[in-house]
Order: C-alpha cells, then sequence, then structure tokens
C-alpha cells in the first residue's frame, strides 16, 4: 500500500471519530451524561462499546504478533482476556451497578467510608490507566511507521489528539457511540483479509501448506513453563475485573440485570472478533517466516501485501490499518474518559469543567512517557498492566464485594501488598543485571505470586485492624445496596 493510501485511511478513521463523538455531543449536557452517560445505555449497544474499548493494540495487533513469535504458547493470551469476563459476569457486573458509583474510587468511599482507600484506589486507577495508554500510542507509532514511513511519534501523537477531542466533546455519552461503532469497524478490518487470504490460498491449493507451517507439531513450545503459564492465566482472568475502563462502563447500564446481560453479549463478541487475529497469526507463521521479533506487532499489517498485489493488497491493507487505528482510538477514549472523571473529582470538584481539564491531563501525562520510553512488545507490555490491576485493584474490589468483613486497614494493606509484589519483580527483569534468562522469565510473570500475597494482605489487615471497622448497620446498608435485586429494593 502506497504512504498517501495509509494516510487517507488513517484519515477516513479520525474523521469518522469525530464527527461520530460530534452527535454525541448533542446529548451531553450534564455531569451524569459526561460520567455515565446518564446510565440509559442498553445491553447490545453498551457491549460493543466495551467490545471497541476491549480490543485493544494488543488484541487487533499484538496477539497476532505474539503467535508469529511464540506460536500456540501464545492462545493464552485470547483465551485469558474472554474468560476475565466470565469473572465479570459471576462476580462484579451486576454488584457494581447497583453501587450507584461513577468510578472506582466513588465505589471504594461507598464500600469501606474511608478517605484513605479512595485516595488510595484514586492513584491505582490513574496509574493503571496511564500503563495502558503507552501501549496504545506504542502501537500508533509502528503502525504509522510501518505504513507511510513517516515517524512513529506523529501517530502517537494524531491518537492522542482525536483522542482528547472525543472525550472533551460529550465524555462518556460520546464515545459509547464511538466505540460502538469502532467495534464492528475493527471486526470488520480484520475479517475482510481473513477470508480473502483463506479464500486465496485455499483456492492456489497452498493452505493446508501453510497453515502446517503456522501450527504444526513444530510450534509447540516451552518458553513459558508451567508457572510462568499459571501466572498468565491469573494476571488474564483477575486482571479483566481490575481494569477501570472497562468497569466505569456498567455505570452505564440501567440496573444490575441489564449489566449482566452486556457481559453475557460481550463475551460473544469478545469471542468471536479473537478468531481472527488468531488466524491471521497462524498466517504470518506460515507466510511471514523472515519477521523480525521487533516486527512481529505489524503482521496484519503486512499479511495483505504478502499474498495480494496491486489495487486488492492496497485495499485489504487500507482496511487494516483503519482498524488498527480505530483500535488505539477506542481503547485510549475509554481509558481517558475513566481518567478524567477520577482526576476531575480528586482534582476539580467533580464538575463538566473539571472534567474536561482531567481529560486534558490524562492525555498528555502518558503521550510524553511515551515519546520518551522504547517500543515493547503490544501483548506483553498489556499483559504487564493485567498483572498489576490483578494484584491491587482486583483483590480489594472481589473481597469488598463478597466478604462483608474487608475493612479499610485491609483494602489498603491489600493494594499496597499487590502493588509492591508486583512492581519490583517486573522492575527487576527488565533492568539489565546479566541474570539468568530463566530468573528474568519468572520475574517477568508475578502473579502467581502477587495476587494471592494481596488477597492475604487484605485478610489479615481486615482481622488485625478489627478497631477500624464501619459499624455493623453501615457495613450491612451497603452489602444490601450491593446484592439485593433492583425490584425488591431501591434503584440507584
Amino acid at each position: 500500500m502506497t504512504p498517501e493510501g495509509s494516510l487517507i485511511a488513517i484519515a477516513v478513521v479520525c474523521a469518522a471519530t469525530v464527527l461520530i463523538a460530534g452527535y454525541g455531543l448533542r446529548f451531553s449536557r450534564t455531569t451524569s451524561d459526561f460520567y455515565v452517560a446518564s446510565r440509559t445505555v442498553k445491553p447490545w449497544w453498551n457491549a460493543s462499546s466495551i467490545g471497541g474499548e476491549y480490543l485493544s493494540a494488543a488484541s487487533f495487533l499484538g496477539v497476532a504478533g505474539l503467535i508469529v513469535l511464540s506460536g500456540q504458547d501464545a492462545l493464552w493470551f485470547p483465551i485469558g482476556y474472554t474468560a476475565g469476563y466470565l469473572m465479570l459476569l459471576l462476580f462484579v457486573a451486576a454488584p457494581l451497578r447497583r453501587s450507584g458509583a461513577y468510578t472506582l474510587p466513588d465505589f471504594a468511599q461507598i464500600r469501606f467510608h474511608s478517605r484513605a482507600v479512595r485516595s488510595s484506589m484514586s492513584v491505582l486507577v490513574v496509574l493503571v490507566g496511564w500503563m495502558y495508554i503507552i501501549p496504545q500510542l506504542h502501537g500508533a507509532a509502528l503502525t504509522f511507521r510501518v505504513a507511510t514511513g513517516l515517524p512513529g511519534w506523529s501517530g502517537a501523537l494524531l491518537v492522542s489528539l482525536v483522542v482528547c477531542l472525543t472525550v472533551l466533546a460529550g465524555g462518556m455519552r460520546s464515545i459509547t457511540f464511538v466505540q460502538a461503532f469502532q467495534y464492528w469497524l475493527k471486526l470488520c478490518a480484520l475479517a475482510i483479509p481473513t477470508f480473502m487470504i483463506l479464500g486465496t490460498l485455499g483456492a492456489s491449493s497452498s493452505l493446508e501448506t501453510v497453515l502446517q507451517d503456522g501450527f504444526g507439531p513444530e510450534s509447540v513450545s516451552d518458553d513459558m513453563g508451567l508457572l510462568g503459564t499459571i501466572s498468565l492465566i491469573i494476571a488474564l482472568l483477575f486482571g479483566t475485573l481490575g481494569l477501570p475502563h472497562v468497569l466505569v462502563r456498567f455505570y452505564t447500564n440501567p440496573d444490575g440485570p441489564s449489566a449482566r446481560r452486556t457481559t453475557v453479549i460481550v463475551l460473544a463478541l469478545v469471542s468471536f472478533f479473537y478468531l481472527f487475529p488468531v488466524t491471521l497469526g497462524t498466517l504470518g507463521r506460515g507466510l511471514l517466516p523472515g519477521l523480525s521479533p521487533d516486527d512481529a506487532d505489524a503482521t496484519v499489517l503486512l499479511l495483505p501485501s504478502a499474498v495480494f498485489s496491486g489495487p486488492v493488497a492496497s485495499v485489504l491493507s487500507a482496511i487494516v490499518m483503519g482498524g488498527a487505528f480505530a483500535a488505539f482510538l477506542s481503547t485510549s477514549s475509554g481509558l481517558v474518559v475513566s481518567l478524567a472523571g477520577v482526576l476531575s473529582q480528586g482534582l476539580f470538584k467533580g464538575t463538566v469543567n473539571g472534567f474536561r481539564a482531567g481529560t486534558v491531563i490524562a492525555v498528555a501525562v502518558p503521550t510524553f512517557l511515551a515519546l520518551l520510553a522504547e517500543t515493547a512488545g503490544l501483548a506483553g507490555a498489556v499483559g504487564a498492566v493485567f498483572a498489576f490491576t490483578a494484584s491491587t485493584i482486583a483483590p480489594v474490589l472481589l473481597l469488598g464485594i463478597w466478604w462483608r468483613g474487608l475493612t479499610s486497614t485491609g483494602a489498603i494493606s491489600g493494594m499496597v501488598t499487590g502493588a509492591v509484589t508486583c512492581l519490583v519483580p517486573l522492575g527487576l527483569s527488565v533492568v539489565e543485571l546479566g541474570w539468568d534468562s530463566d530468573i528474568v522469565s519468572v520475574l517477568s510473570q508475578p502473579a502467581v505470586w502477587s495476587v494471592p500475597a494481596a488477597f492475604a494482605a487484605a485478610v489479615i489487615g481486615s482481622l488485625v485492624g478489627k478497631n477500624r471497622r464501619p459499624t455493623s448497620d453501615a457495613v450491612d446498608a451497603v452489602m444490601r445496596r450491593l446484592h439485593v435485586p433492583e425490584e425488591f429494593g431501591s434503584r440507584n
């Protein structure tokens, strides 16, 4: 594909995103519109929006890149990403909606009646959001460089600018329309080239050879090992429960039952989507055997030109390019909305203007950090974020919903313990200390010990700090609010 064609595809997606966000501005007037779309988003619409923001650069580009590099080991990523939503359905979706909160810090305040817990949760949400935005901007930089030949930083800046404009336009109300559109755009952007490549290879009788090269017996590896595999599964399952941009969307449902229905639909949408990056990654192993590790994340961008030539290759590459930028924009906008809400409440008294000021901060900081940091493997970088959320936010959320004995002391103990036991090993794994590769591999997958440590610290802290428990009546009232269905209690 020519650089001019790539720029046209990117421009079309960005323009459509801004126009749809502008349409959403017509409906955004109140604080509730900006924070939670006034809690009026229906399940199918909300599920499409969640699919739009959850299927990030790691899903659109990184899964296929990991399969090219690691073969069947990489299948744990799409499996874990999808299975995490089952955890949401069973344990979190409905109670979180019934809490009546706008943000995770709001939930912490409602559950624990503690400014310290609220402040700690706010710090974690902001940190997780920035950690997650950076890989999206790195993905935009990679895509822009591969497709246009222009400096990668210009792609990262373009995504930051468009995201800032769309969120400023109307907050959650605007990006709900945007993300629903972008889910279906991303799905089509992978499905169309997948079917065309499979059809072309099948017609030429070379499909079986390519698939054998991609996922034959030799593709099985033990690079991760049993401990690494278990740790990754724990990180992906529990990490989904702590993603602030995913959780905030459940506040937009009208009630608890609609939140559960939303989650069921999301499971179907996400499962269907992952069929395509997995297939493209398999094809990439057979069709792009000389691809370097640094360029593996560009697999889905390079495949159309590896199979087709002329106008067909150009059109397919343009479709994939548009889908890739939709992935960066949708996930980043969801993250920025969740961060803007927290920053607005913490720094600007929770007003609409404060939300907009928080939006600018939420975009500016990770953009600056992304331009300074080197690009890492997208799925691996996002996997580290999942490990962190699994070790910090998820234990407090699960225990806070299902164990009335969790106290503010226990919540803070769990968050601090999880953060330390996760971040320290991750930091040591990337510092050049001359350690054996097996040790580095273990350190890079800390969830296997950091998640249990966080749960244990939360329980022990609650049992030891009994003198700081809220009154029994206060806890009972909160637990009833979380678990009693709306038809038997007051609606939030």
